[in-house]
């Protein structure tokens, strides 16, 4: 039994002295002292440190030896071997309860649950495996794998001739745009729910101050929804956007277009002759609505020019230059602000920019539009309409009446 006044003097030396060294100094430390104490010297420093008397014996012949280690704090290979390799089945087990498809077991309990690491530490111990969850996040990541949310990219059946009306749309871009002439994208963004209700998003405000707002999302009548319907010049990145207080109809969607023309277009253009629109396959500019024809033909005549419209295939609306190239900036700019009133509305859109010159004009349009409006069959023969060749149900031209 180490002398216990022995022990408290190597404690107190080893107290004031551990702060200073690695693992490399305290093992060489304490076989000096144990060499110095001669017989039973092992045995003090180690019940005085609470270092093992095996590692002491090591440093004893390390400082026996000239240093072959360099500044290294073990020789190599020592210390405790690396999970993985005490156990390789390990990343076995691992990428099965993660992959769901081919390799996992379909009645594992994780396929239908949240792959955490806490969640995959439980079921690699029903297993058999000892292993902590934050060991398991660091074999995900050495496997591959990382934190992912959802990404919106399976379009559904995809239409034989997808990729070639994507090229027609582009070359008849390109056409208008050789010719001076315009070519916009339009559609219509989410509608929004008016009131002091929580947006997405964040915004910077003092710290502790946020913006109080409903604990409920329930819509107020009074104050109704705003229907932002924007118009996209693609050549020169401007945009012009009618933010309507009742339905989006197809009335409502040649509307925007008009204005646009009217503040914007005939600024822009010098008597164009025709007027490109890229637009999807839904909504209030789908090319099966008769009222959507009547309207164009109807502007078509007022104007003078020429309206050829160009639809995405079903399914691909999200390739809609106005999706990327303005939606998604209006959603950023006004993240985390609630949209109280459609001046809010129209201020937050108008104030939108990019880096990349992005320009946005806004418009409050208060008249309502009736849904369900139906053209008659004496209408429908008067709308001049020409259709292509290459799938006319998507691409056709709408001509004002002599």
């Amino acid at each position: 039994m180490p002398n216990q006044q022995v022990v408290s003097q190597l404690r107190a030396k080893y107290m004031i002295i551990n702060s200073e060294l690695d693992e490399r100094g305290r093992r060489r430390w304490a076989a000096m002292e144990a060499c110095s104490m001669g017989w039973g010297g092992v045995a003090a420093v180690a019940v005085a440190t609470g270092i093992s008397d095996r590692t002491i014996r090591n440093g004893i012949i390390e400082i026996s030896q000239p240093d072959e280690h360099g500044d290294r704090q073990r020789k190599r290979g020592a210390g405790r071997k690396r999970r993985e390799c005490e156990n390789p089945e390990i990343l076995k087990a691992i990428d099965m309860l993660i992959e769901p498809d081919t390799r996992g077991d379909p009645m594992s309990p994780l396929r239908w649950t949240c792959k955490s690491t806490r969640t995959l530490a439980v079921e690699l111990k029903s297993q058999g495996f000892v292993i902590s969850s934050v060991k398991v996040g660091e074999l995900l990541k050495l496997q591959g794998y990382s934190l992912q949310s959802n990404r919106k990219t399976v379009e559904g059946k995809q239409h034989p001739d997808r990729d070639a009306q994507f090229k027609f749309i582009a070359n008849r871009v390109r056409t208008r745009r050789l010719r001076g002439e315009p070519a916009i994208s339009i559609d219509t963004k989410k509608k929004e729910t008016l009131g002091n209700l929580k947006n997405a998003g964040k915004t910077y405000r003092r710290k502790g101050e946020p913006v109080k707002v409903k604990t409920h999302d329930f819509p107020d009548k009074e104050l109704g929804k705003a229907v932002p319907y924007g118009v996209y010049d693609i050549a020169t990145n401007e945009a012009g956007v009618s933010v309507g207080v009742s339905s989006d109809t197809a009335e409502f969607a040649v509307a925007a277009i008009e204005r646009w023309w009217q503040r914007m277009g005939t600024k822009r253009y010098d008597a164009p002759r025709r007027v490109l629109i890229t637009a999807d396959c839904g909504g209030s500019n789908s090319p099966r609505t008769h009222l959507w024809l009547w309207e164009l033909q109807k502007l078509a005549n007022k104007t003078g020019m020429i309206f050829e419209a160009c639809h995405y295939p079903p399914g691909t609306s999200k390739w809609n230059k106005i999706e990327h190239r303005l939606f998604c900036h209006i959603t950023r700019n006004w993240q985390g602000v609630p949209l109280e009133t459609h001046e809010i509305v129209v201020n937050l859109i108008g104030s939108t920019t990019t880096r990349e010159g992005l320009e946005v004009h806004a418009w409050l349009d208060e008249k309502l539009y009736v849904k369900g409006l139906k053209v008659t069959e004496e209408e429908l023969g008067e709308i001049t309409i020409k259709r292509n060749k290459f799938h006319g149900e998507w691409n056709y031209e709408i001509h004002p009446n002599q």
